[in-house]
C-alpha cells in the first residue's frame, strides 16, 4: 500500500510573525497578565456598496469580478432589509457585495493591502487613526479599485470603491491599534 506524501503547508508571513513574536511582544508592551487578552485579528470583511447596481447590472458584474480577484473568494450579494422610498429602494433589492476572509487568506490579503496597495495610493499620508469603533474594529475605505495589482486596466474602467473592515478581538481600541502597528499598518502622523 502506497503512502501519500503530505504537501508542505505554507503559512502566511504575517500569521507566522504574529505567532512567533508579535503576540509575545504585545503581551509585554500592553502589560497583559493573560495570553488570551492579547489582541487578535479575527477576520477581514471586504464590502462594496452598490446603490446604483439596481439600475446597472454591469456594475454588479464588475464588482463581483473585482472582489473575486483581489480576495480569492466568491463574494456574497447583500440585499436591502427595508424599503426606503427616498432612496428608491425596495426590500430585497441587491445593494452590495461582501467577502469575509479568515485565517491564511485573511493574513495574505492584509499583507498585500499594507505592503502593495496602500503605498500605490496617490497623496497617501497614512490611514486615519480615528477609524476605530468602540470594540477596536478598524475600517478603511478605498475610493477606487484600480490600486490592486491583480486587476487589469480593462477591469478598472468601471470604478467603484470598497471598504475593508478589520475585526479585532481586543480589550480596547488602543490595543487594536498596537496590533495593527505590529502588522505594519501605516497610521497617519498625529500633529502635536
Amino acid at each position: 500500500m502506497a503512502t501519500a506524501t503530505a504537501k508542505p503547508v505554507m503559512t502566511a508571513r504575517l500569521k507566522a510573525d504574529y505567532n512567533a513574536k508579535f503576540a509575545k511582544e504585545l503581551m509585554k508592551e500592553l502589560k497583559l497578565d493573560n495570553f488570551h487578552e492579547v489582541p487578535k485579528l479575527n477576520k477581514i470583511v471586504v464590502n462594496v456598496g452598490l446603490g446604483r447596481a439596481k439600475d446597472d447590472k454591469k456594475v454588479m458584474d464588475v464588482s463581483t469580478n473585482t472582489l473575486r480577484k483581489i480576495t480569492g473568494q466568491q463574494p456574497v450579494q447583500t440585499t436591502a432589509k427595508q424599503s426606503i422610498a427616498s432612496f428608491k429602494l425596495r426590500e430585497g433589492n441587491k445593494i452590495g457585495l461582501k467577502v469575509t476572509l479568515r485565517d491564511e487568506r485573511m493574513y495574505e490579503f492584509m499583507d498585500r493591502l499594507i505592503n502593495v496597495v496602500l503605498p500605490r495610493l496617490r497623496d497617501f499620508h497614512g490611514v486615519k487613526p480615528g477609524a476605530f469603533d468602540k470594540s477596536g474594529n478598524f475600517s478603511l475605505g478605498l475610493v477606487d479599485q484600480s490600486v490592486f495589482p491583480e486587476l487589469t486596466f480593462e477591469e478598472t474602467t468601471t470604478p467603484h470603491g470598497l471598504q475593508v473592515i478589520f475585526v479585532i478581538k481586543a480589550k480596547e481600541p488602543a490595543h487594536a491599534r498596537a496590533l495593527l502597528e505590529k502588522f505594519g499598518m501605516p497610521f497617519e502622523k498625529e500633529n502635536k
